[in-house]
């Protein structure tokens, strides 16, 4: 697999095969009539501008953090930077992201050089084992048995799921609900793992050996560095503790981004035939809000068209929302808009309903 995000729909980027006049817009597939629309819109065009700045911005801010922290000395003051840098370790996950999905330059090579160095070397997760894992989220959605997304794991996405727990996974199951924020505190230290974990796999063949060891060698530098600073600077307890917190919150407002996009919205299973436009959409949740609300989910408030278009550059969504929601009512295609925090209670409602099997049969927790 390419280590690029895949877009499993029509090239809405492709160049047209001559000056022959645009064929009308009941041709192809539903999908197939909006991309002509998007595509005729400008909203797939590169963005170098905003994206040169984005990223210049992203890593002063960053080394400002560095900076910081290393004229505080051992202080717990520190604390208060370590919630900076966790804030700045996820708005360059963003950046990361977009490079991944091709968005910010022409060049795949430019793109994934950006993604590494941003991914692996500033914030130590694998941008390698994330691409695979993704292209195969962006590709089936929801999809159960399909989407890595909700796989069996800590967390229960399926009734299915629920039913087959027992022991500690049943009583986590059970109140899962209750439990789910304060497990985002962990997210940040099982995306580092669960990297590292890929890159030793010997039998995967989605990286080559020469990106797995170009990548082990930018993650070894983050974890040294990252590592010898904070125990060279702060006393043994206070290293201890600014971990803890910064990857605690790291992980917290990574997964808090990540949340509303998809939990509680529609569930396919595995022999459900849904066209490309209907699997995007329906399975999709978009956030109201504003440019800060942009800024703070990383353009991931616009879920339904960045599953659409991958590749668009995060600036052109909030353009393409009125498009695209306008298209999906034309054709009667439900379109899911909500407040963040409703957004918040409609996972929780989820995970509440689905660990119900489980508050049924309470002798599965021993």
């Amino acid at each position: 697999m390419s280590a690029d995000i895949i877009d499993r729909g029509p090239d809405p980027a492709a160049p047209s095969a001559g000056p022959t006049a645009p064929a009308p817009d009941t041709r192809g597939s539903d999908y197939a009539a909006l991309c002509r629309e998007v595509k005729r819109s400008g909203l797939l065009k590169r963005r170098p501008g905003y994206y040169s700045v984005k990223v210049g911005a992203n890593l002063l801010l960053l080394a400002a953090g560095w900076t910081a922290f290393a004229l505080i000395g051992p202080s717990w003051w520190q604390l208060l930077t370590a919630a900076f840098l966790a804030v700045m370790f996820t708005q360059t996950g963003f950046i990361g992201h977009d490079a991944g999905h091709q968005q910010i330059a022409g060049s795949k090579r430019v793109n994934n050089l950006l993604g590494r160095v941003h991914a692996d070397l500033l914030i130590g997760l694998s941008y390698g084992w994330w691409i695979t894992k993704h292209n195969r989220h962006h590709s089936h959605p929801n999809h159960v048995d399909r989407d890595p997304d909700i796989a069996d794991g800590a967390i229960a996405f399926t009734e299915d799921q629920a039913r087959v727990r027992s022991g500690a996974y049943a009583w986590l199951g059970r109140h899962q609900a209750w439990l789910f924020f304060p497990m985002l505190l962990l997210e940040g230290l099982a995306l580092h793992v669960a990297g590292v974990q890929a890159l030793l796999d010997r039998t995967g063949t989605a990286t080559s050996r020469t990106t797995k060891v170009a990548e082990a060698g930018l993650l070894t530098a983050h974890l040294v560095g990252y590592l010898a600073a904070l125990f060279l600077v702060l006393t043994p307890v206070q290293a201890v503790v600014f971990l803890l917190v910064h990857q605690g919150l790291f992980g917290l407002y990574m997964g808090c981004s990540f949340a509303p996009n998809h939990k509680g919205m529609a569930l396919f299973g595995k022999d459900d035939k849904v066209d490309f436009l209907r699997r995007q959409v329906l399975t999709s949740r978009n956030i109201r809000g504003h440019r800060l609300t942009d800024f703070a989910l990383g353009g991931l408030n616009y879920q339904i068209e960045h599953h659409l278009f991958p590749s668009m550059p995060r600036p052109s969504l909030r353009h393409a929302q009125e498009l695209v929601r306008t298209y999906c009512a034309r054709h009667s295609i439900a379109y899911h808009e909500t407040s963040l925090l409703d957004s918040y209670a409609q996972v929780l409602r989820h995970l509440h309903a689905v660990g119900g099997p489980l508050r049924l049969r309470p002798e599965l927790e021993y």
